[in-house]
């Protein structure tokens, strides 16, 4: 998908969907989450990276608009980018696209670096804007 560095496939639990077949609203952010870990790991050495050197990345907004119903078994890629590191802050952008190309869900992730012990703001550390500079194109 255009503008996109990376992607990971998830494929629809029987697991993630209600009484209807539908992929339950909740399950599109578990999603972004692991495309945002698969992310990290291809990057930036894994989300554990971070929490090696004493940081914590937290969550401070998300938001999803489901555009088309995931069903049971579909095959899913998760677009990911991560875009605006300033700071101690960033955010992820998703795509979410079914194998057939059909536009399922897109949104983002707003996060914060903290220092793991304290909870106190930290800027992003220049190795993960280094790794993020380097997979993001411009």
């Amino acid at each position: 998908m255009e503008g996109f560095t990376f992607s990971t496939d998830v494929r629809v639990r029987f697991a993630d969907t209600d009484a209807q077949g539908i992929a339950h609203n909740a399950s599109f952010l578990v999603w972004f989450e692991v495309a945002r870990v698969e992310y990290l790991r291809t990057y930036a050495g894994g989300y554990q990276a971070l929490r090696d050197h004493g940081i914590e990345a937290l969550v401070l907004e998300s938001h999803c608009r489901y555009v088309t119903p995931a069903r049971f078994d579909d095959l899913l890629s998760v677009h990911t980018r991560c875009v605006d590191v300033r700071g101690a802050r960033f955010r992820y952008e998703y795509a979410i696209v079914r194998d057939d190309g059909a536009l399922m869900a897109e949104g983002y992730t707003s996060h914060a670096c903290v220092d793991a012990a304290t909870l106190a703001p930290t800027r992003v550390p220049v190795w993960l804007k280094e790794a993020v500079a380097a997979a993001e194109p411009g």
